[in-house]
């Protein structure tokens, strides 16, 4: 008997330094790696734009010469091209790893989920992009043989909101990669200096865009100041969308001298970044999984979060968690951790221990329990 070919929509990989590198194209990235190491039985095929692998993933590729890196050429691309690509790479399977999947297609199919922001927050989001998944996820939902969520609460609310039977809903959380890590304090020193950062600051990583609730961070920033006024509040990452009233925020606060926005920071300096910060802020108004939550305290970086969501899933007992809309709770949460050593050191440990829980490995090999089920190989899949 041959082996299965699944083919990964990748198309999504962009390869620039951007928001569009983060997220989603991580998820993919992390995939892509595991995936032959936990299931070697499968072959796998990367439908491909005009992004680009990592160096170590060395799976066949179909690259299309279509500009997909445009949204609506993609959306035309995935609708009409795909069907076509995976019945002339004798596809068994397509795994849809952001949202939406060929409506008319006779490959069974796999789609990841992650959230349902445009959902629950449509103004959060360009009005195009809200139409597009609000209409197309729900559809490309009910035709797939299985939908694959990265938390419980994901899980709760995708059945809830679109009407999928929970046998063909499970829950695969994402990972967390090695370099992840606490590092030596001599490097993270020469870091801060290379970098002219002070040397307690409180960190946001994550993309610039409106359910980040950075605004309301700035302002409990503010208050902050007048009981901690050394503390610096940096927010770095690629700008997204709706950003600027973040901009217009630090300056309504004067601010200008106190707040700092390195813009993207590449996957191999994520780990400094984190290292180097005294406190993790992750306040979001809605998050399927909360990724970065779990890497802050995977290097050992105590977290403010957001106690609504997904958010606790992520944080574990890592992370002092708050209502995101009450800037008083998220001020006295911050000055609380900032000022309390032994605090931070009990949840450095706590966070250290549920990072441990979670890896790209185990991700994927939970993914390939889902294929195996959608192939008719019996297996019963664990989050």
């Amino acid at each position: 008997m041959s082996q299965p070919v699944v083919a990964v929509n990748a198309h999504l990989l962009s390869g620039e330094a951007s928001y569009r590198s983060a997220g989603i194209a991580v998820y993919i990235e992390h995939l892509l790696r595991y995936l032959p190491r936990v299931a070697p039985e499968l072959r796998y095929r990367v439908l491909l734009g005009r992004g680009r692998l990592p160096a170590e993933v060395t799976l066949p590729v179909s690259r299309s010469r279509w500009p997909t890196h445009r949204p609506p050429l993609r959306i035309v691309w995935e609708q009409l091209v795909l069907p076509w690509v995976l019945r002339r790479q004798r596809a068994d399977l397509l795994h849809a790893p952001a949202f939406v999947a060929p409506l008319l297609t006779s490959v069974p199919t796999v789609i990841t989920v992650h959230d349902l922001s445009f959902l629950r927050y449509p103004h959060f989001f360009r009005r195009s992009r809200q139409r597009y998944l609000s209409t197309m996820t729900p559809w490309a939902c009910r035709r797939a043989e299985a939908v694959i969520t990265g938390s419980e609460f994901s899980r709760r609310e995708i059945v809830a909101a679109l009407d999928v039977p929970p046998q063909r809903l499970h829950v695969v959380p994402y990972g967390v990669a090695a370099r992840f890590r606490p590092l030596p304090a001599a490097q993270v020193a020469a870091f801060r200096v290379r970098r002219g950062l002070p040397e307690r600051f409180i960190l946001y990583l994550g993309t610039l865009e409106p359910r980040k609730n950075l605004p309301r961070l700035i302002r409990a920033f503010a208050r902050l100041r007048s009981a901690v006024p050394e503390a610096h509040l940096v927010l770095a990452g690629g700008k997204g969308w709706f950003y600027q009233t973040i901009f217009a925020e630090v300056t309504r606060q004067g601010l200008q001298g106190r707040v700092h926005f390195p813009g993207f920071i590449p996957a191999e300096e994520q780990a400094l970044w984190y290292n180097a910060a005294t406190i993790f802020a992750y306040l979001s108004t809605y998050e399927g999984f909360g990724l970065p939550v779990l890497e802050s305290l995977a290097c050992g970086v105590p977290a403010v979060a957001s106690n609504s969501t997904s958010l606790p899933e992520a944080a574990g007992g890592g992370a002092l968690l708050v209502p995101p809309e009450d800037e008083e709770a998220i001020t006295t949460a911050l000055a609380q951790l900032w000022r309390d050593a032994e605090l931070r050191a009990s949840l450095r440990a706590q966070g250290l221990r549920h990072a441990a829980r979670f890896s790209w490995e185990r991700t994927a090999s939970l993914t390939a329990e889902v294929y195996r089920k959608v192939l008719g190989q019996d297996t019963e899949v664990n989050g």
